[in-house]
């Protein structure tokens, strides 16, 4: 565990000190770009002009310099004139950007952190909660189809394909939705509902994207794989609950938030796919941060973290955006040694139970 954490640990040094290092390499960019310059010239840019297109200004300031550099009147005036043409673009490019130039100050580094303080809010919560639905789900799709091989209720052709027909096109529509960007949902439904309030940014993270129904299913396939091991008939063997079906398993069971199957063999079932469950977390929740950047980019919300990456981008204030993508990795990164930490504790707690003759649950 401590070599996990080493490595996550480096990295993460590693990849900021490459980020701060390039914030420093453009902050003297500027300078360097000065010092090339000749000092005729860096006198001229520093030199207060009343009006560059005045052409008795222009002849004075020729003939001043020429005082100054006498016998090169050719290269002095061709400076001047070059100089203050130069200084009429950049005036003009600075009244163009003037309300996008920004520049990372304290100020401006408070106000990231309150976007990234929401962002982290929504990140966490999106988590929790497809964490939830995604146990949830498989658990239930997998004690229900246990319960109906038990009953094995034959169906006639006819009645199977009326409820095929029922139940398949609602079905098609959740799977529409499930498996819809995020973004997609809200437009569409973005003249109906506010979709710039935080509570809709985690129902539509949660909901969409295809979260919960591609690790729902994987962690259905963990618990049919889980169920085929040969320590679930020693639990039959010491009078454990083996059936599905009468309810076995109640709904209300599979509804709560920590999950326990207390004198059902399906409750090692669910602890052993829960532990390997917590590997695929580090997965789901770079899926998620991913989801949750292009959202908020697409629905252009003003306020949250990446819609003002995106707008910092456009700008080209590569110092914000240098910052804001550091922070959005870090968060990824923390997220890895915390569940790695996790995976480590529960490891130690199946070893004592193993050690002290209990069964791996």
């Amino acid at each position: 565990m401590k070599q996990k954490l080493l490595e996550h640990l480096s990295s993460l040094l590693f990849v900021s000190a490459i980020l701060v290092a390039v914030l420093a390499v453009m902050g003297m960019r500027g300078d360097a770009g000065a010092a090339k310059k000749d000092t005729l010239t860096l006198a001229l840019q520093s030199l207060p002009l009343s009006s560059t297109r005045d052409a008795f200004h222009r002849a004075l300031l020729k003939d001043v310099v020429n005082i100054y550099y006498p016998g090169q009147y050719d290269k002095t005036s061709a400076t001047v004139d070059a100089v203050i043409q130069q200084r009429e673009v950049d005036f003009a490019r600075s009244l163009q950007s003037s309300h996008v130039k920004e520049r990372l100050t304290v100020g401006r580094f408070v106000q990231i952190l309150g976007m990234y303080a929401k962002f982290l809010v929504i990140y966490v919560l999106v988590l929790a909660l497809t964490y939830y639905g995604v146990q949830t789900i498989g658990t239930w799709r997998f004690v229900r189809k246990k319960a109906r091989a038990e009953s094995r209720q034959p169906r006639h052709g006819l009645a199977r394909i009326a409820r095929a027909a029922a139940l398949g096109i609602p079905k098609a529509l959740a799977y529409a939705v499930l498996f819809s960007p995020a973004y997609v949902v809200a437009y569409s439904v973005r003249t109906e509902f506010n979709t710039d309030s935080a509570f809709f940014m985690v129902l539509l993270a949660t909901m969409c994207n295809g979260l919960l129904i591609v690790y729902s299913n994987k962690f259905y396939a963990f618990l049919t794989s889980e169920s085929r091991r040969g320590y679930v008939e020693t639990a039959m063997a010491k009078n454990l609950t083996a059936s599905y079906g009468s309810n076995a398993i109640p709904l209300k069971a599979i509804l709560r938030p920590f999950k326990k199957f207390d004198g059902h063999v399906f409750g090692h079932i669910f602890a052993n796919t829960r532990q390997q469950y917590l590997s695929s977390v580090k997965e789901q929740a770079s899926f998620l941060i991913t989801g949750l950047v292009i959202t908020e980019m697409a629905l252009n919300i003003h306020g949250y973290l990446s819609y003002e990456m995106l707008r910092q981008l456009l700008y080209k204030n590569f110092s914000i955006v240098i910052v804001i993508l550091l922070l959005i990795f870090i968060t990824v990164k923390m997220t890895e040694i915390l569940v790695d930490v996790k995976m480590h504790r529960e490891s130690m707690r199946f070893e004592n139970r193993a050690s002290t003759g209990g069964t791996a649950a």
